[in-house]
């Protein structure tokens, strides 16, 4: 016999005992009328639809995407290779295989001016600088070989990949892009009271970003004999957007998250496609009395 206690704070604790019972319960003699009145007790343990998953036909409600960025190996043959002998089919399909994995770490930028509405007068702060050293000592500690350091073009995230790089090796190669710009993604759901852009600007904003993510977020090249390792510097609309993306989850969720300024959102892509995402706003390197989401 099994017993579960569940309670909350400030809740009366209930008790459930659980007989261990053989074979099919919906038919035992001791319970004739649990099948009749299983979604009923389903329902007041809270339970509805998620029982589903403890079986072996759980038929999940979205399924992921392999083809999400439009590189499974079937679609990078030729049509005309794939009507051959099989052995000739798999063949060809092992020359487009990728084998090796990307490491993408996305890095918010630090505390900034926010008095002025130009881009280039909103700098770090004192205190940003300062996580942005913080983040830099990271990241070295991390150990990885970075192929590359990218970071958007406002004054915020230059800034803050500027400091990043004094941590890293100096002939670590550097991009900008305008692409990663913050802007407003998608219009948020549940809406935000406190921030409604014009829907023009989730308009163009949101092709940017979108672009942006399909520009950086795709399996490795099937060249690429090696994992890679790119640090990216920008914002965070943009971070959050892309992990919903790169999950395959909800675009309209991605304001339900929140970023502390210079943390560290961690992605891993693999040959298969299959997307991981190993960290999610890690700021542990930062003292608490210096984290700040401004």
């Amino acid at each position: 016999m099994l017993i579960f206690c569940a309670a909350s704070s400030g809740v009366a604790a209930t008790v459930f005992t659980v007989k261990h019972v053989t074979g099919n319960v919906a038919s035992h003699p001791e319970y004739p009328d649990f099948g009749q009145h299983r979604g009923a007790f389903h329902s007041s343990l809270g339970l509805g639809k998620v029982l589903a998953s403890w079986t072996t036909n759980f038929e999940p409600s979205v399924k992921w995407d392999n083809d999400w960025d439009r590189r499974e190996p079937e679609h990078l043959v030729k049509p005309s290779k794939l009507d051959k002998d099989p052995n000739d089919v798999a063949k060809e399909l092992s020359k487009v295989i990728p084998t090796a994995s990307r490491h993408l770490f996305f890095i918010r930028h630090g505390q900034y001016e926010m008095a002025s509405s130009r881009d280039e007068d909103r700098i770090l702060t004192p205190l940003g600088r300062e996580q942005a050293e913080f983040t830099g000592k990271r990241l070295a500690a991390l150990g990885y070989n970075y192929d590359k350091l990218i970071n958007s073009t406002m004054s915020r995230a230059a800034e803050t990949s500027d400091i990043v790089y004094s941590f890293l090796p100096k002939d670590l190669p550097r991009q900008s892009c305008d692409l990663l710009r913050e802007g407003a993604p998608i219009p948020p759901e549940p809406p935000n009271g406190s921030w409604r852009p014009n829907a023009n600007q989730f308009f163009e904003d949101g092709a940017r970003i979108e672009a942006a993510f399909r520009k950086y977020f795709h399996r490795a090249d099937v060249k690429q004999s090696q994992d890679s390792y790119e640090v990216v510097v920008c914002h965070a609309n943009v971070i959050r957007y892309f992990v919903c993306r790169a999950l395959q989850l909800p675009p309209e969720a991605w304001l339900r998250m929140s970023l502390y300024n210079s943390s560290i959102t961690y992605f891993v892509i693999r040959p298969s496609g299959r997307v991981g995402l190993r960290s999610l706003g890690d700021a542990g390197h930062i003292p608490p009395e210096k984290l700040t989401t401004t």
